[in-house]
Parts: C-alpha cells; structure tokens; sequence
C-alpha cells in the first residue's frame, strides 16, 4: 500500500509574508523531532518517510517500550556493590566499590512452576523430543538418603498446589534458554496484538516495528545486588543515602517491626540448625520448603522474595577478585578476562595429587539465600557459585530486561 504525506502549512507572519512551518514536518517538543514524534520527513536529508516516491524509508508509530509480562521497572544509578554483612565466611570475594547501573526491567517474581510447565507444553508441540528432554527440571534434587523427601520428588513440580512455587531442579543453562523462547512467545504475541508480520520460520518481529520488546535474559550480578538493595527513600541532600542495607529492607533484624505483621519473618530461610519452619501453632515464615512466590512483602522497587525462599541464577561467571577487575558502568564478568581459570587449576595430568579448583569458566554466579540457608546469605552482597550444568532444590530464577531508548 502506498503511503505518502504531501502537505504544506503557511504562518501569516508580519508584513504579509509568509513561511513554512517545521513543527509539523519534523514534530516533537518546539518542531525538534523525537523518538515518539519524528515528524513527516528527515532532519537530515529532507527525504519524506512512508513515502514509496521518495524511497519508501518506513517509520512507525512508536509509544514507548512495551510492557512486559511479570516485568517492574528499575531505574538505574549510582549504588556500591559488595557485602555489608560481616565476612564470616572469609572470602572477601566482594569489597565495596561504587557502580553505575542502567535502567533496566526484573521480574516481579521468581519463575514458578506453573510457568515452567507452560514452557515444556509448548515445546513439546514445536520443538523436538530432544529440546523437551533437555528442559525438564531434575527432580532428584529433593533426594536424600536419609530424608524423606520423597513427595517432593514426585509432586513438587507437577501437583496443582504448587503451581505458584518458584521452580528449581533447573541449571543455568536451561534457565538461559528459556529466556530465549518467553522473548519469541512474548513478541510473537505483541506482534499479532498489533497486527504485524512475523518470520514463521523463527518468529523474529523487527526491532523497527516498535511493538516489540527486548531479550529475557537472566540479570547481571550487578543487577541483581542493585534490584535487591533496592536503596529508594535513602537519598539525602540529592546526591548521599542516610543508610545501606544489610537484607533488602531496612534494620538489622530479619522480622517486620510494624503494624499487625510485627514479629513475623520477612523472608523464608533457615533459622538455626533443624528450624525451617518454626514450632507448630507458630510458624515463624510457614514453609519448609519453598513458599508462595508472593508471600512475603516485596521490596521497595516490588521484587517479591529477593531475599530467601530460593537464590537465583545470575549472568556472570565466578571469580573472586571480581571486584578489583570490573567496570564501573554496568558491570559484568563475562569470560576469564584479566582472571583466566588456568590461574586457579594446576596441572592435575602431570601431578595427580596437586590443587584442583572448582574455579572453572563454567561456574556461575547465584545470589540471595534460600529456604535451607541461614540469613546470612540473604545480604544481597552475598554471592556463591555452581556450575552452570548443575541443579539443586535451593536454586531457581528470574529474568530481566533492558529499557531500550534510556541513557541511565
């Protein structure tokens, strides 16, 4: 379909003459164009747009980045990373330094069961019996031989009642793909809610059309730590913070000090050795297991259970001097840049009986305590690592996006 615009608008000026005027030409905010409000032809070239006369160059109406299910905005800044909490473990694998975090987009919530079983539905309609097999979640993680664990193993996943449960049994590798397939399940739906085309073949939607939305991915460390403190309503005289935060709330203490909650826990974990739960007729967080993906109060950005019920996988790969080598704006440890993993292995060929780290470019990075952990490793500068193959029934995770068109 051809479209062209041809118009013409003349401003009585003094004097009786005449000019033309810009501002509908090039639109936006007093006749400059904009991302939203480009205007009819280039500021560049003069050339029209949507004009198959003048080359066809399409531009298309653009609102905004869509909204993303399950996504809550985080606006980014300046934050310092690290570990508030005592280093009780002596790893000093997180020294404070200052960063700069852009904008970006977190689920509100750890991905549950529910959402994994979708996942597996539809990919055993499209895809092959190998990538269905590949995606199951282990559910031997809640094997042990001397608990009885065994319900878990056959329900955890499966059972109504644990639909809204944060997944686990699932490795950083299978959390990266599904990543993969919510963005082309996501856009192939905005897509067909705007009436666009779409490649069958792969369902990509052009980033041009304006309907889509960027990449799920798993968040970086810095993200996630960021997302975690989530240090709104510290600032002070615009440019300090009144406080850090050792959990993502304020105060010392692991229990809400306000209103009909006080007492009860913020977060389900661990609270000593054989205390998952609390005593009977008074739970102290109600699960010992996982819990409820909303059960307990979000944080100040709205992330629910950013610390304890599960960690979650994040993007970078371990090293423990991450700190020292990073970059100050969006940071992220993506290889053995500067810390290569030959640095932590000897050579176990030639002297069986030498040093072996577990130290590889395989190991991946996973923050925030869990429902079997101790609050200590709820701090948000907390960090450990397992490889990016491996499952356990602690571990599980949710996506993050960038805001495409922000510079901060």
């Amino acid at each position: 379909m051809k479209i062209k615009y041809s118009f013409r608008v003349l401003l009585f000026v003094a004097g009786g003459s005449v000019a033309l005027s810009s501002c509908s030409l090039f639109g936006g905010k007093g006749g400059k164009p904009t991302a939203q409000n480009p205007g009819q032809m280039s500021s560049a070239t003069g050339l029209a747009y949507n004009d198959e006369d003048q080359g066809g160059f399409m531009v298309n109406p653009y609102e905004g980045q869509p909204d993303a299910p399950n996504m809550v905005f985080i606006e980014g800044g300046r934050a310092v990373m690290g570990s508030f909490e005592e280093d009780v473990m002596s790893y000093r694998d997180n020294i404070e330094r200052t960063v700069s975090v852009a904008s970006f987009y977190m689920d509100e919530t750890e991905i549950a069961n529910i959402h994994w079983l979708e996942y597996m539905h539809y990919l055993a309609k499209d895809s092959s019996q190998e990538a269905y097999q590949a995606a199951l979640p282990d559910t031997s993680v809640w094997v042990g031989k001397l608990a009885f664990n065994d319900p878990y193993v056959d329900h955890y996943l499966r059972y109504p009642g644990f639909r809204y449960f944060p997944v686990v049994g699932i490795t950083w590798n299978q959390a990266s793909k599904y990543a993969v397939w919510r963005t082309r399940a996501v856009n192939i739906k905005l897509a067909e809610n705007a009436g666009e085309e779409y490649a069958e073949s792969d369902g990509r939607i052009p980033l041009e059309s304006g309907v889509v939305v960027p990449a799920y991915r798993l968040p970086t460390e810095a993200e996630w730590e960021y997302a975690a403190q989530a240090l709104i309503g510290t600032q002070w005289l615009e440019e300090m913070q009144t406080h850090q935060r050792i959990y993502p709330w304020d105060g010392h203490a692991v229990r809400n000090p306000y209103g009909k909650q006080m007492g009860f826990m913020l977060a389900n974990f661990k609270r000593g050795r054989g205390d998952y739960a609390g005593i009977a007729g008074r739970l102290n967080d109600g699960a010992l297991i996982t819990s409820y993906i909303y059960e307990f109060p979000p944080n100040d950005y709205g992330l629910y259970n950013m610390a304890g019920n599960v960690s979650e996988w994040v993007q970078d790969i371990y090293r423990p001097t991450t700190y020292q080598d990073f970059d100050d704006l969006n940071p992220i440890r993506r290889d053995g840049f500067l810390d290569p993993s030959a640095g932590y292995n000897s050579d176990a060929d030639k002297n069986p009986e030498s040093f072996t780290s577990l130290i590889t470019d395989k190991a991946r990075v996973f923050k925030g305590g869990s429902w079997k952990d101790v609050a200590y490793w709820m701090s948000p500068g907390t960090r450990r690592f397992l490889d990016q193959d491996s499952a356990t029934a602690t571990v599980g995770f949710r996506c993050a996006m960038i805001r495409a068109g922000s510079n901060y």
